[in-house]
């Protein structure tokens, strides 16, 4: 019986030294799903943006998963035909929701899941990119079921469209995301025809015209776009063709006349170019730097611009006050990412302004053209998805990309002085960047608009 007694007291005393750590084991792992199920409530039931946002792999990704920017295929042919579609975004609904935790299993001990703390997780990067390769076919049946409806809900079409259209279906997902083309079916046909008409009667009353029947403004307008279309994307050689230049010539100049608001903004140039390499992917084949706009007959090529032109206006409409007078809508947001990136990493943002360094000296190229210029442009379309995907809301949510951009820097920011941090901002090292690194802008994005944005006093001072 004593024997007993003095066991059962080791056992106690043993209990009693280890209960400090499983107890606070237990409590790592209670926050730790806690915050997952918080984040998963606030999610809604909206497809996550890429795991990536928790996984960071060191080494290079395979080209045969994520699409090399050197291949033979076009930007934005990455994902076609659907036989072939292999790059597509690591977030497919149904995985989030039955395996929330696959991805977290070494990360218990750690419940902050710090973006910055991410290489510790590399290893686990190579299964997520292998696991997208078996969740293509089911995204593509999601978009087929949604696209092939009598009436398309964009709603479902914008949620899918977010993570990344297949190429072979973009120029129709794009048409429908910016409300070109009507959701009915039945329509679709028609109205595409008819706009496309109404964009052939403009050109025939405003741009094929003489300079005798021009205003001087006119004139002045019509000559500076014909010196910055040449300047269009000078390291895409498709873009130097004249007869590219001449179709990004009559789109922006009948866009301009047809906007007297603003006219015409150096800038505008450049986000024109995603919706021409969009719909001309309809006609040509192989990569952008092969193709030849010489091989398509008059009629497609005034039906790629009309597209264009429709698409860009849409596009436009929703951020007019970005190109009026003084561009008030740059300011406004440029205002607006000084304060979210202090908020977000303050020690940046102080050594910004230590530095004499201001937020419109640098960003302000960012907002004007969207980041066209800043990344490579075969991801230019990918990046646009998303874009068109947040619709009326765009304007609000690129400021969380531009951000997550930013900040993917913090710490080489942080040892430069005001001259060195111009020369790096103009001219970021994103040559060499594939898929992974823009999911990754966009996916901490998306994490910071659902922390941030649902607080109305977040971006106060």
């Amino acid at each position: 019986m004593k024997s007993n007694n003095s066991h059962n007291k080791e056992e106690e005393n043993l209990k009693q030294e280890s209960s400090p750590n499983n107890s606070h084991t237990t409590t790592l792992d209670s926050r730790f799903n806690q915050t997952l199920r918080n984040v998963q409530g606030l999610l809604k039931g909206r497809s996550f943006p890429g795991k990536v946002l928790i996984t960071r792999r060191s080494d290079p990704v395979d080209g045969n998963i994520l699409g090399s920017p050197g291949g033979s295929r076009s930007p934005s042919e990455i994902n076609s035909p659907p036989s072939k579609h292999i790059h597509m975004d690591d977030n497919e609904d149904d995985i989030h929701r039955d395996k929330p935790n696959t991805s977290t299993t070494d990360n218990k001990s750690n419940p902050s899941l710090s973006i910055s703390n991410s290489e510790d997780m590399a290893k686990e990067a190579p299964r997520f990119v292998m696991g997208a390769r078996a969740t293509d076919t089911a995204r593509i049946m999601k978009f087929t079921k949604v696209l092939g409806g009598t009436t398309v809900i964009l709603d479902k079409l914008r949620e899918l469209a977010w993570s990344g259209v297949p190429s072979y279906l973009r120029p129709n997902v794009w048409r429908l995301l910016l409300g070109y083309a009507p959701p009915n079916s039945d329509r679709r046909e028609g109205v595409l025809r008819r706009k496309r008409i109404e964009y052939f009667d403009c050109v025939a009353q405003y741009y094929d015209v003489s300079d005798n029947e021009r205003t001087d403004e006119e004139i002045n307008m019509l000559r500076q776009i014909a010196v910055d279309c040449p300047r269009t994307m000078p390291d895409v050689t498709f873009f130097q063709q004249a007869e590219v230049q001449k179709s990004l010539e009559c789109i922006l100049y009948t866009w301009a006349i047809r906007h007297p608001a603003s006219g015409y903004v150096q800038g505008i140039n450049d986000l024109a170019t995603p919706f021409l390499v969009v719909f001309l992917s309809e006609h040509l084949e192989g990569s952008v730097e092969s193709w030849s706009i010489a091989d398509l007959d008059p009629e497609k090529i005034s039906n790629v611009e009309a597209d264009c032109y429709w698409c860009l206006s849409k596009l436009l409409d929703g951020m007019q006050d970005h190109y009026t007078f003084a561009q008030p809508g740059i300011q406004r947001l440029v205002f607006k990412l000084k304060e979210l990136v202090r908020r977000i990493d303050e020690p940046v943002a102080r050594h910004i302004d230590k530095q004499g360094l201001e937020f419109l000296q640098f960003a302000f190229r960012w907002f004007n053209c969207l980041l066209i210029r800043e990344i490579p442009f075969h991801l230019v379309t990918r990046l646009w998805d998303t874009y068109l995907a947040e619709g009326d809301a765009l304007p609000d949510f690129i400021v969380y990309i531009f951000a997550s951009f930013l900040l993917r820097w913090s710490d080489k920011l942080l040892k430069l002085d005001f001259q060195e941090m111009v020369m790096f901002l103009q001219h970021l090292p994103t040559h060499n960047w594939n898929h992974q690194e823009l999911e990754m802008v966009l996916s901490r994005a998306f994490m910071w608009h659902t922390m941030f944005d649902s607080c109305p006093n977040h971006l106060a001072t």
